[in-house]
């Protein structure tokens, strides 16, 4: 029997293509999808954004035309979006290609939207008192201080989350202060939990040595294909600098070299920094994980082989 005929078997299957930014998730992802009849669901949390597309990688018009791409450009940039979001509309989605006779082929590199969706999102009732206690903190005192009190409470939650990402820090001290537990430690009793869909997670990976150049060159071409630009678009269409997908690398990195902050050159000495810094970041996300089956991007067979193993088991 080839995967092709096994249609009941893949019924409650899907894909993951997991790894940092810049390793080649796109490319493989599509891949996949054109080989095994599939089609790609988003889960990186800045594609989702209409306008964003130079900074954010989005795959290019002619990739998305080779197959069917979901959960890329559905929000405007003021619209809020969490994982309690994109779970209901991945669950959707999956649901409608799942119906096609399709594989549902996730791509992306927020870890945090991927094990949402496999595991669910854990419940902490967080008192009302806490939390305006501590939004008052962060009028006060400002993100970095509570982000270092965050690395004193949890080390690890600390590494996975970005010093700028208001939500995510709020949001760990807020399960730390209201349970007395990490946030860390929460997140890895929960993934015990039944899983919601049967997964198989292709990590790609690369020397380090590579992948940071890689990134640099990246930086290099998005520049050449007008960052700066779309930022200026965005800025004039309205949108405040403050929104949180206008906080992401690159388009932080412009708005303050705009603003007269930086210098254009080390606007983009930051921004290929903190893309390294990020990759770091996902790289240590993902490599918590012991599911993901590791690949270098040239080990095509390879991976190929593991996926129509995955499809044909019952």
């Amino acid at each position: 029997m080839s995967w092709k005929d096994a249609s009941d078997a893949r019924s409650k299957k899907i894909l993951a293509v997991v790894g940092p930014t810049g390793v080649g998730k796109t490319a493989l992802g599509i891949e996949l999808a054109e080989r095994f009849g599939g089609e790609i669901v988003n889960f990186d949390s800045v594609q989702v954004y209409r306008y964003l597309d130079i900074g954010t990688a989005k795959p290019t018009p002619e990739e998305r035309a080779r197959v069917p791409h979901h959960l890329i450009d559905i929000l405007e940039p003021d619209e809020p979006f969490n994982a309690a979001a994109f779970v209901e509309r991945a669950d959707c989605v999956i649901a409608e290609i799942v119906a096609r006779g399709k594989v549902p082929i996730l791509v992306g590199g927020t870890g945090l939207y991927l094990r949402a969706l496999l595991h669910g999102l854990f419940p902490v009732e967080v008192p009302e008192e806490l939390r305006r206690t501590l939004r008052e903190r962060l009028k006060r005192e400002g993100l970095s201080v509570l982000y270092q009190e965050l690395r004193r409470r949890d080390p690890e939650a600390a590494r996975r989350i970005h010093p700028h990402d208001r939500v995510r820090v709020l949001r760990a001290l807020e399960v730390c202060l209201a349970t007395g537990k990490t946030f860390s430690e929460m997140v890895r009793t929960h993934a015990f939990r039944e899983r919601r869909y049967k997964a198989l997670k292709i990590g790609l990976h690369l020397p380090r040595d590579e992948l940071y150049r890689r990134l640099n060159e990246r930086v290099d071409r998005m520049l050449e294909a007008g960052l700066l630009e779309e930022v200026k678009a965005l800025l004039e269409r309205g949108f405040s600098p403050e929104l949180k997908p206008l906080q992401s690398i690159g388009y932080r990195h412009m708005i303050a070299y705009l603003k007269g902050e930086v210098s254009l050159e080390e606007a983009v000495r930051l921004m290929k920094r903190d893309t390294r810094r990020y990759a770091k970041r996902q790289l240590t996300w993902f490599r918590a994980d012991p599911e993901v089956k590791w690949f270098l991007p040239t080990e095509r067979e390879g991976i190929f082989a593991e996926v129509e193993r995955f499809l044909l088991e019952v």
